[in-house]
């Protein structure tokens, strides 16, 4: 049977690892936060007190963490590098700069293991489902022995070199930030022109304007609903990292970006990333969509 090491079950990781267990696999979880990691054991996990004992043992290691340096920190420090064993292949599901991710190959390289940067896209209804678009950089061959771990998260698919994952997690990001703007603009002229913005999202549907941003980040809107699947820091995050990956002009990432910064330093970090509704409503005043209060993170 093969043994997975889980670093990081926040919102995202949790879920994974479930799908991971309920498709057969053995796995040991580790989390900063113990105590995110702890109820996994009661759906068959083991626990680790330290990412070394997390990996000692294992086939296959994955991270989940917060960022790059989060990353390095993990899987670069003294305990994994001095337990992980060769031949061990690390499939990093973070989302972090590629120049990062083909460090982290190169290294891992060097000590013998395998590695494939493999960003996520889905949010937590993906991760939870199963259903998760995955983007794999590296090895072709690494992908494919990493093929039937990934399909119990998703549909993976490998996108070239270390790195690559990286840098299609990237695009996904300016599609998804971009197209929030674009929704979160397009309900406020419905409602502000009169007309009932949800009748317009629904007339929408099927048409060449439909996304699932349209979709589910439109409901949200619409319900008012900000609790979050995917925070409007990690957003940011990613845009930031976008944009120092490349030194193309990309106006419309760096707009976004900006409204997303706003979003951000006014107190909203943690609301899901479809409240930059909000920052779009501030900069409109007294322009709102519905009446209904503000759900965030603490509701």
């Amino acid at each position: 049977m093969t043994h997975i090491a889980f670093l990081g079950t926040g919102l995202m990781g949790a879920p994974m690892v479930r799908n991971l267990l309920a498709a057969g696999f053995d796995v040991t979880v580790w989390n900063r936060t113990a105590d995110k990691a702890r109820p996994l054991a009661s759906d068959g996990a083991g626990l680790a007190r330290s990412p070394g004992e997390a990996v000692e043992r294992a086939d296959v290691v994955m991270t989940m963490l917060s960022d790059g340096p989060a990353v390095t920190e993990v899987m670069l420090g003294e305990q994994v590098r001095g337990s992980i064993l060769p031949g061990t292949l690390v499939i990093d599901c973070s989302s972090i700069p590629p120049a990062t991710a083909r460090h982290h190959a190169k290294v891992l390289a060097e000590l013998g293991a395998a590695h494939l940067d493999a960003p996520v896209s889905g949010g937590t209804r993906g991760a939870s489902e199963g259903r998760l678009a995955i983007m794999a950089g590296g090895n072709e061959r690494d992908f494919e022995r990493a093929r039937p771990v990934l399909a119990a998260l998703g549909r993976a698919t490998h996108v070239g070199p270390a790195g690559a994952g990286q840098i299609a997690k990237l695009a996904n990001q300016v599609i998804v930030g971009v197209s929030i703007g674009a929704v979160s603009e397009a309900l406020l002229l419905a409602a502000a022109g009169g007309a009932d913005p949800g009748a317009v999202r629904r007339a929408l549907g099927g048409g060449f304007a439909d996304s699932r941003i349209l979709q589910e980040h439109g409901a949200r809107m619409l319900a008012r609903d900000f609790r979050p699947g995917a925070a409007s820091r990690t957003q940011l995050k990613d845009l930031d990292t976008a944009l120092a990956a490349t030194d193309l002009d990309l106006p419309l990432t760096a707009a976004t970006q900006s409204l997303f910064r706003q979003l951000v330093e006014s107190g909203r970090a943690d609301f899901d990333h479809s409240a930059l509704l909000l920052e779009l409503e501030r900069l409109n005043e007294p322009h709102r969509l519905g009446r209904a209060p503000d759900h965030g993170p603490e509701d």
